[in-house]
């Protein structure tokens, strides 16, 4: 195996991975934390109860979670073309990687808010709160620890997704591995993608974990 050759490949590879789930990630917390707060606020306990509306969403969380990640890659590929104008390559992947973990951080974030203490907001509400002040100085800063593990566990999901896109073309370390690892049979590439995203994935969640410590003990 040539190294002067591969890891140019290999930080190539690498950099996109990152690309991809990097914007992802930021894409899943901007929608998926508001839906996380609606189904939460919505539910017939909650806030603003809204049973009509919190079933409809939580269909629509439900039906995105439910399709397999290789098939929604095929199902949205006209969606992918319109908004990025192709579908191969890195920044065509991000769409549907950020459409299969916007319902999951949903979902993700639903679980952490429903988490906080009802007697803080009791608190709130006696002390004449909004609704919205609730949502930002209570529901939000006393879930934050789960929101923070529950986006670690996001990136790890997309960063998994990813390899995946790279059936299709989509790039990164997936790509990598299956075009030469497995397609040329280049199994020293295969193991050295596989070794780079475990240690990706490590990363993450040490760094999640480490950060929801912190916040935690605040």
């Amino acid at each position: 195996m040539d190294w002067n050759l591969w890891l140019p490949n290999l930080w190539k590879a690498t950099v996109e991975t990152l690309y991809m789930v990097g914007i992802s990630t930021i894409f899943t917390i901007i929608l998926g934390l508001p839906l996380g707060i609606l189904l939460v606020v919505t539910d017939r306990k909650g806030l603003l109860p809204l049973p009509l509306l919190n079933t409809i969403v939580g269909a629509i969380v439900n039906i995105g979670r439910s399709l397999p990640f290789i098939i929604l890659l095929v199902v949205v590929i006209p969606f992918t073309r319109l908004v990025v104008g192709t579908t191969i390559g890195s920044t065509a992947a991000i769409v549907p990687l950020a459409l299969a973990a916007i319902p999951f951080f949903a979902r993700v974030a639903e679980s952490g808010l429903r988490e906080v203490d009802k007697g803080l907001v009791e608190a709130a509400q006696a002390m004449g709160c909004t609704n919205r002040q609730i949502i930002s100085k209570v529901l939000l800063p006393e879930s934050m620890p789960s929101l923070i593990l529950g986006v670690a566990l996001t990136i790890i999901s997309l960063i998994s997704y990813s390899a995946m896109a790279g059936a299709i073309g989509g790039g990164g370390l997936g790509d990598l591995a299956i075009r030469y690892g497995y397609q040329r049979f280049e199994t020293e590439v295969m193991i050295i993608t596989v070794i780079l995203l475990i240690i990706l994935v490590q990363g993450i969640q040490i760094l999640g974990n480490k950060l929801a410590q912190k916040v935690s003990k605040k």
